[in-house]
């Protein structure tokens, strides 16, 4: 098996002892369905006050992530970048720390989007603790994570996968099995590479129909439907076509996830100009200050 489809009716999560780490954008949305789908959840993340609409709908608090391993059957990670990856699992007091006895849960999952090689570095650590980790990152933005309609791009074995799959079915439209350890990472910089050149000819396409006189939503109304449709131009194009810049994605962490994917094509010998030209104009945006709005902001500094 190597896809699944989502689909709560079938879901069996009742009772499920869950632990989850991180409630930005998009984690706190994906943890609250979780708990909509029965979860028992107990979450930490670095600032107490992000996770109060968890607690208050029921979840528990612990202070590290290690606190997790004993009372949960599985933990779940959407933090930010790799190092926080890095100090979740495998700092003194995290996931994988000294202190958590061999096989304490039976599935760790990231989905955070970050390096091929961090994944499979935990993964191993993981084995040899005789616990089963997994790397998933996700697409689909701050709607498909409240819709539960994300993209999980799974690296890990089959046996990982086939753990995870219950737990994703609230979370997913689609779960596809990738690969090894590392695979589900290296697919995610597939997709943002996939979005990032997207985005850049969204913006000068925009910035073209203004230009020209056209009315712009009136040039989407033709364009969204023929070659030239996306799942950004029907989601971001009329966020900025209303002046709405807020994040469904932040700024700094596609320019996070971009110098990912750069650094990978380097290491395959891999020219990408293409990706080269949207990391570019999206640290141009963030020295413009727009680091903390939606990616849709590339808009402000194109044309």
């Amino acid at each position: 098996m190597s896809e699944l489809e989502s689909d709560l009716g079938r879901s069996e999560l009742s009772g499920r002892k869950i632990g989850w780490v991180g409630t930005g954008v998009m984690g706190l949305s994906m943890a609250r369905r979780l708990m909509d789908a029965g979860v028992e959840l107990a979450v930490t993340t670095r600032t107490r006050e992000r996770a109060a609409p968890l607690e208050e709908a029921g979840a528990r608090w612990v202070d590290r992530p290690a606190d997790l391993m004993p009372i949960c059957d599985a933990v779940l990670v959407m933090v930010g970048y790799p190092h926080d990856v890095e100090q979740v699992f495998l700092g003194e007091q995290g996931l994988l720390g000294p202190g958590v006895p061999p096989g304490a849960v039976r599935l760790l999952a990231d989905m955070t989007t970050s390096s091929p090689k961090l994944a499979r570095r935990i993964a191993d650590v993981a084995a040899e603790r005789g616990i089963v980790a997994i790397d998933a990152p996700v697409s689909g933005g701050d709607i498909g994570a409240r819709e539960g309609k994300l993209s999980i791009m799974i690296g890990g074995s089959d046996a990982g996968f086939l753990a995870a799959a219950e737990l994703f079915s609230p979370l997913a439209r689609t779960a596809v099995h990738q690969g090894p350890a590392g695979s589900g990472q290296h697919t995610k910089m597939v997709n943002q590479i996939l979005i990032a050149t997207n985005m850049v000819g969204m913006c000068e396409g925009l910035r073209y129909a203004e230009k020209s006189g056209l009315d712009p939503a009136r040039v989407l109304e033709s364009v969204s439907v023929g070659a030239a449709g996306s799942w950004s131009i029907d989601n971001l194009a009329p966020r900025i076509l209303r002046g709405d810049f807020e994040p469904g994605f932040f700024i700094e962490h596609f320019i996070k996830d971009l110098g990912i994917a750069l650094a990978e094509a380097a290491e395959l010998k891999l020219d990408l100009p293409g990706l080269e030209l949207a990391h570019d104009l999206y640290r141009k945006a963030a020295e413009a200050g727009l680091d903390r709005k939606g990616t849709q902001a590339l808009y402000k500094v194109v044309g």
